[in-house]
């Protein structure tokens, strides 16, 4: 018996610094490391939601959608209540453009952190972080779908779920120009320049649309200045 305590002990004293280590591997960018780190982890205590979903973020990043899936689906196993694994499996849902698949997890998301109420729920996450990245990357699939409309509207109530998300609104700029208003997309993309002068998509995005509109000059010049802040 004291050997059994023994070697929970030794599980304690470890997993804390098991953990530590595969978090920040991960937030360094540095997955090929991070990945037996966190099978580490797992091995520890595998019963560790947090740790499957981590892992299965490393996976996603290293190419394997499906063993990503899997991890997701394992810390939804063991964390009925959480968002996160749905939220990253949809992530790798979409990797494999599995569409379908990817809106039931995001909306999953949409019915249990509504608009409403669940803000001061006592014992609960505040609903607009989990709420504006569903709701942006629902706008992502409706958009890889075709469905511009529906995926201005869910980027315009991602911006308005977390304020100061700029992508969302860069995005939902991106869905006016789709839909054909142009003036609504060219109001945003500037505002958001403005706002956010070093923000690289948006300067890119009015460079699609003045150049549409023949005007190269300014075109031109934000490209020059998107390409400047972004190489990419």
């Amino acid at each position: 018996m004291s050997g059994l305590w023994a070697l929970l002990l030794v599980v304690q004293l470890a997993l804390p610094q098991a953990f530590d280590q595969a978090l920040t591997a991960s937030r360094q960018g540095s997955f090929e490391q991070a990945l037996p780190l966190w099978n580490q982890v797992i091995e520890l205590a595998p019963n560790d939601a947090a740790a499957w979903s981590n892992r299965g973020n490393v996976q996603l990043t290293l190419g394997d959608p499906e063993a990503a899936i899997a991890d997701q689906t394992r810390a939804m196993e063991l964390d009925p209540a959480s968002p996160d694994p749905h939220l990253n499996r949809g992530t790798a849902e979409e990797a494999l453009g599995q569409w379908q698949a990817a809106e039931a997890d995001y909306r999953w998301i949409l019915e249990r952190f509504p608009a409403s109420g669940a803000r001061d729920a006592p014992g609960r996450e505040a609903a607009g972080e989990p709420r504006a990245s569903a709701l942006y990357n629902l706008g992502n699939v409706q958009g890889s779908l075709g469905d511009w409309p529906a995926a201005r509207l869910a980027f315009e109530q991602a911006a308005e779920a977390r304020p100061g998300f700029a992508m969302a609104r860069s995005s939902a700029a991106l869905a006016a120009f789709q839909v054909g208003d142009l003036a609504a997309a060219e109001r945003e993309l500037r505002n958001l320049i403005r706002r956010y002068p070093l923000f690289a998509d948006s300067r890119a995005a009015l460079t699609a649309l003045l150049w549409q509109k023949g005007a190269r000059g300014e075109a031109e010049s934000h490209w020059a200045a998107a390409s400047g802040l972004d190489p990419r």
